[in-house]
């Protein structure tokens, strides 16, 4: 059944009107009709099943019933720390991530970072990898959906404070591989960018509290990164 997310209101035995982008895709595009059924969601938590009641030429309405509350959301909230990179490698990672159930991804600059954004493109480029998480959503079940978060520095994310938050680093040169049970509630997860991180910035990850956390022996894409690294938490947490 299709799935898609809106930013309405929602409750049982109400009819509302679906967004634009909703009523392109599931009316013009798979040629929806009376009658027709899908999930919708508004990222609060749970989904509802919508019920096609009316369909005109610009909008269509549907009744929403059968209110699911299951969240799919892991235990731990994680936030992703993520280096900014070009091109698809930061849609992949986005998709990736919010498909294994990340809180909220926290875009960052580093040392080596290949992407400086500009700032009068700043909001098209956030809006687009907001789009990629809600899509990501839609797509894999999530009811809940990560916000991605304005760029800042790498050294102003890791100094702020995280009480009680297992906080960790990637990094191919530390050889910590061992994760504390059971995990906690909060997680940070620091990944750089293609060419990794700087040892200065290790250090300061270090200084800040950030365990470092090695993946094998391999050294992995920025994109490759979170998709190892949540599935690594998850099998955790579910075995640990």
């Amino acid at each position: 059944m299709s799935r898609f997310y809106t930013d309405l209101p929602l409750s049982m035995g109400r009819t509302i009107a679906l967004p634009e982008p909703v009523f392109h895709h599931w009316v013009r595009v798979l040629r929806a009709t009376i009658g027709d059924t899908a999930i919708v969601f508004n990222g609060q938590g749970g989904e509802y099943t919508a019920t096609l009641v009316d369909i005109g030429k610009h909008q269509a309405s549907v009744l929403l019933s059968d209110f699911n509350a299951k969240d799919r959301t892991p235990a731990s909230q994680v936030t992703l720390g993520l280096v900014m990179s070009k091109g698809d490698r930061m849609d992949y990672a986005i998709q990736k991530a919010t498909e294994l159930g990340v809180h909220a991804i926290q875009l960052l600059t580093s040392e080596r970072c290949e992407l400086r954004l500009k700032y009068e493109r700043d909001q098209k480029k956030l809006q687009h990898w907001q789009q990629v998480a809600i899509a990501a959503c839609e797509q894999c079940g999530m009811n809940r959906i990560p916000q991605v978060l304005p760029p800042v520095t790498l050294r102003e994310w890791v100094d702020q404070p995280a009480a009680d938050s297992l906080r960790l680093v990637l990094a191919p040169t530390l050889s910590t591989r061992i994760l504390p049970t059971p995990l906690p509630g909060t997680i940070q997860l620091l990944i750089g960018p293609e060419g990794g991180l700087s040892e200065a910035e290790i250090v300061t990850a270090q200084q800040a509290g950030f365990l470092g956390w090695q993946l094998g022996e391999r050294i992995l894409r920025t994109e490759t990164a979170p998709v190892v690294a949540l599935s690594l938490l998850w099998y955790h947490q579910q075995t640990g």
